[in-house]
């Protein structure tokens, strides 16, 4: 006599299991994950502007980045390289790298004189620290 199969055991091969269709989820029912409460008062979108005015490297002074000149945005980022006490890297590389910091995060919203303006601080800077 031949056995028979139960049903629900084992699949063949070429058995298909049934698919539902997902279900249309409605945007408002969607759960949001709750804020974290704590010392992040500035916006997350803001958080370059928090460590230009915040960083544990240098001391920057206010609006340096804004100066008129090239020169001035270089004597500037020197002085305050040269003066912390709590960088990591030598002078010349925190000051550059800041600068750069800068560049690249606020670049998209600079326009273009002051970003020409920052470029030429890099080269200044380096003329400042002698590594022509």
């Amino acid at each position: 006599m031949a056995e028979r199969k139960r049903k629900g055991t084992t699949r063949g091969a070429g058995a298909r299991k049934a698919s539902r269709k997902p279900t249309a989820r409605k945007a408002s029912t969607r759960r949001r994950p709750a804020r974290k409460s704590g010392a992040h008062t500035t916006s997350p979108k803001r958080w370059s502007a928090r460590v230009t005015r915040e960083s544990d490297a240098l001391d920057l002074k206010g609006g340096v980045f804004k100066q008129s000149s090239a020169t001035r945005i270089a004597a500037s980022l020197k002085r305050s390289a040269e003066k912390s006490s709590r960088r990591k890297a030598g002078a010349y590389r925190s000051a550059l790298s800041m600068l750069t910091f800068y560049i690249n995060r606020a670049g998209k919203n600079l326009p273009k004189s002051q970003r020409d303006r920052l470029e030429r601080a890099k080269v200044e800077l380096k003329r400042q620290f002698g590594r022509d």
